[in-house]
């Protein structure tokens, strides 16, 4: 089994592989250990929802998006930027801030912090439109967020990516209530950069063998490298039965169930930080 460490603040990293990981990667499916799953059990009664997550090494996108029968006409194309400083100060202390555009729709502003665990949501906060508490889970262990996001006009956004002083205007109190009181000392609104945006193209699909709709999303970084990432959510009680199923059928179509993860917004935050300092 992949085992995990679990930490007070929700987050559990991958603890060392054991021997017989160097086993063919297709001959076991990878699961938590008993403590991993006790951490999950204790907060999933209060999530709003469980994201499955699993990101595909680069040598695989063209032949796992072939078995899986997704067609690249069939997506829509988005753009991501983040609003974080040169150094990643932010990032560093949990905090996400992302502007979104998507084609042919409004685009949203989202504030999140991660880790947070139910139990630290102000009450105010928890009860506000467009807030919620989400596990995301990888093979490689889960991570408990919580975000709030605000819609809004796609020339907002626009406006917003070419000025990120606009922020302070766009921010709702939800978001202000998320983000202010943990910026890292030293760093005010004033000293965010608009870092990307990234494309990316994203598509919703039905597989056959399995009862519940996926995602995939292929993000074009700014260093010319691509992330695959496969998804598919669900409510909190059905988490479990979800994460087998799901297993089962891309264990069953190649998929490599065992690759390295990497996550989407660490790893363009990453190069779109290095290609501002160009």
């Amino acid at each position: 089994m992949v085992g995990t460490s679990p930490q007070s603040d929700g987050t559990l990293e991958p603890a060392a592989p054991p021997a017989s990981a160097a086993m063919p990667v297709h001959a076991s499916v990878p699961a938590y250990d008993a403590e991993t799953l006790a951490a999950v059990l204790a907060v999933l009664p209060d999530v709003d929802a469980v994201e499955l997550k699993l990101t595909v090494p680069g040598a695989d996108h063209r032949r796992v998006l072939d078995r899986l029968g997704i067609d690249a006409l069939d997506s829509t194309i988005r753009q991501v930027a983040f609003l974080d400083t040169p150094a990643l100060d932010l990032s560093a202390a949990g905090l996400v801030v992302r502007a979104r555009r998507t084609q042919r729709k409004d685009g949203d502003l989202t504030v999140k912090v991660r880790p947070m665990l139910p139990a630290d949501v102000p009450g105010r906060a928890r009860r506000s439109a467009g807030f919620k508490v989400e596990v995301d889970a990888s093979p490689a262990g889960f991570t408990c967020s919580c975000s709030s996001t605000r819609r809004l006009p796609d020339g907002d956004v626009r406006a917003l990516l070419d000025d990120v002083g606009r922020l302070d205007g766009l921010l709702d109190r939800t978001q202000r209530s998320l983000l202010e009181p943990r910026l890292p000392g030293g760093v005010g609104l004033g000293d965010l950069r608009v870092l990307g945006p990234t494309t990316l193209l994203k598509a919703r699909f039905d597989p056959a063998g399995l009862p519940r709709r996926m995602t995939a999303e292929l993000w074009f970084l700014p260093d010319g490298d691509r992330i695959l990432e496969l998804s598919t959510k669900a409510a909190p009680g059905a988490a479990f039965q979800a994460a087998a199923e799901t297993k089962v059928f891309l264990a069953s179509r190649g998929v490599d169930l065992g690759a390295p993860q990497e996550t989407k917004t660490r790893a363009a935050l990453a190069a779109s930080a290095a290609r501002h300092d160009v």
